[in-house]
């Protein structure tokens, strides 16, 4: 376990209104969609793409006797992702149903977890830079079944419903108001989705709407956050707007940052902010009002009559999280320790666990810098240019291996390793066996070498004065041997002979 006390909180970010500052108070709900076969309730599949009201069993659509059985393998992951949160796991919970009519919700009511949910408090580790971070607690996470969908862009006098989505497991991650600015919110939503991808929980792909965010948005005068701290008055903070489903980072950042500036501009002039929810247009860049917010108590919630209270074992879940993988930040500590890593070339090779993978297999039994520099700036620049990522890398991790190999070997150099590395990634093949054949293998032979140098002093007797005069100018005879020798000459071997020869 990682000592996460050691770590400075970003301050709050403050917008100047027109008459004075105030500061951003977020809190967020993610639903992020269960990696699983099968739905919550029932056996459909939870493939995506498929023909629209393919993935449909009877339960689904609400047939005259149909009864919901839990899906055991759901309730795992959310059990996986609280502990991957530090979060106590509650024994005992139980199912609700919220009532509401939606014509992509076929039962009328939505099975989820009001009052007892699977689990309880956690919290998440923010990184806003080396040494900088932000905790934001978590209030709960509870499951629930997904809606379906309704189309309206098909026809202009009807709407249509793919009941696909409809029952899919859904974990709602309530966390408490603790995110303070734009970033931060973006930042919390890309770290819940890093440590459920390392746990295989959820995909995180927001484009498939496996991942979504609610955010809740409100402003409050500079210090009256610190008071709601100290006494847990909620009556210290503003009026909060739900902003629904925001499935983008960029615009969870650019609603909030209108939101809250709406909401500075009705205080300020004398007005009061009414609870709504909203939605974000991205076309405008602005949020409109969707519906009033509504209470638990419009949702006429109870407890579901068709599902028994869901009762686990404590060790079932300590199996499970003995099971756990090494998740991020433990990952990024121990790059940091084992690789002599800066914090944040760890941050970007822990980023996406395939790219972890890759760059362990590329680093074992080599120099972890020099390995990490070559993943972070040649592979993974090549890649973000041709619109890739690691899982369509040309090179394997064998092969860029490889070639870090010769150069610490001292068989190429670094110029000559660049052209390896483009005929690896365009052509494929093995390193070895590619400079072996193509005559690249850098010449250490220091006769052959001592000749290139000394036919350049000799060419170039007004260029000796000038070094001999400022040592500074010797490397412009090291540039002429290498170029002589068309980059193959160990430049450490050629840069000793030089200031050797030059009596430097």
């Amino acid at each position: 376990m990682l000592d996460h006390l050691a770590f400075e909180a970003p301050k709050p970010a403050r917008i100047a209104g027109a008459k004075e500052d105030w500061e951003l108070v977020i809190g967020m709900e993610v639903h992020a969609q269960v990696t699983s076969n099968a739905k919550l309730f029932s056996g459909a599949s939870t493939r995506f793409g498929a023909e629209p009201n393919s993935n449909v069993a009877f339960v689904d659509a609400a047939m005259p006797g149909m009864l919901p059985v839990i899906n055991a393998f759901c309730v795992e992951q959310a059990v996986r992702t609280g502990l991957g949160l530090r979060a106590e796991i509650n024994l005992w919970s139980a199912f609700d149903r919220k009532n509401y009519f939606y014509p992509d919700l076929p039962q009328g009511y939505q099975i989820s977890q009001l009052y007892h949910p699977i689990v309880g408090e956690g919290e998440v580790i923010v990184d806003m830079g080396p040494g900088v971070a932000r905790r934001v607690r978590i209030e709960r996470i509870h499951l629930e079944q997904d809606a379906g969908k309704s189309i309206h862009d098909m026809d202009p006098n009807m709407s249509f419903v793919d009941l696909n989505r409809t029952g899919v497991a859904l974990m709602e991650i309530v966390s408490r108001p603790d995110i303070r600015g734009p970033e931060e919110a973006a930042a919390y939503v890309q770290k819940l989705r890093q440590i459920m991808r390392y746990l295989g929980t959820c995909d995180g792909n927001m484009q498939e709407g496996s991942l979504r965010a609610d955010v809740n948005v409100s402003v409050c005068r500079p210090g009256a956050y610190e008071r709601y701290m100290e006494t847990q008055d909620f009556g210290h903070l503003g009026t909060r707007c739900e902003i629904k489903n925001m499935n983008s980072l960029r615009f969870i950042q650019a609603a909030i940052d209108f939101e809250a500036r709406r909401q500075i501009a009705i205080l300020e002039d004398g007005g009061t902010v009414v609870q709504e929810t909203r939605l974000y247009d991205p076309d405008k860049g602005e949020t409109r009002s969707m519906r009033s917010k509504e209470e638990a108590h419009d949702y006429r919630y109870f407890p579901c009559p068709d599902l028994l209270p869901l009762e686990i074992e404590q060790d079932w879940v300590d199996a499970i999280k003995a099971g756990l993988p090494e998740l991020p930040d433990e990952k990024k500590a121990r790059f940091v320790k084992d690789f002599g890593l800066s914090e944040y070339d760890a941050g970007v090779l822990t980023a996406d666990l395939e790219a972890a993978h890759y760059f362990e297999k590329v680093a074992e039994g080599r120099d972890g810098k020099l390995a990490a520099n070559w993943v972070i700036n040649e592979l993974f620049g090549r890649l973000k240019k041709e619109g890739h990522d690691i899982t369509e890398s040309p090179v394997g991790p064998d092969q860029l291996g490889g070639i870090i190999a010769l150069i610490q070997n001292g068989d190429i150099s670094g110029k000559i390793a660049k052209d390896l590395f483009e005929i690896v990634y365009t052509e494929g093949g093995d390193p070895a066996e590619i400079v072996a054949a193509r005559g690249m293998k850098q010449v250490t032979d220091t006769g052959a070498i001592e000749a290139a140098v000394d036919a350049v002093i000799a060419e170039n007797p007004a260029q000796v004065e000038k070094a001999r005069a400022n040592p500074k100018l010797a490397g412009w005879f090291v540039g002429q041997v290498m170029k002589a020798t068309g980059g193959k000459a160990n430049p450490q071997a050629v840069d000793a002979l030089v200031k050797q020869k030059l009596g430097l």
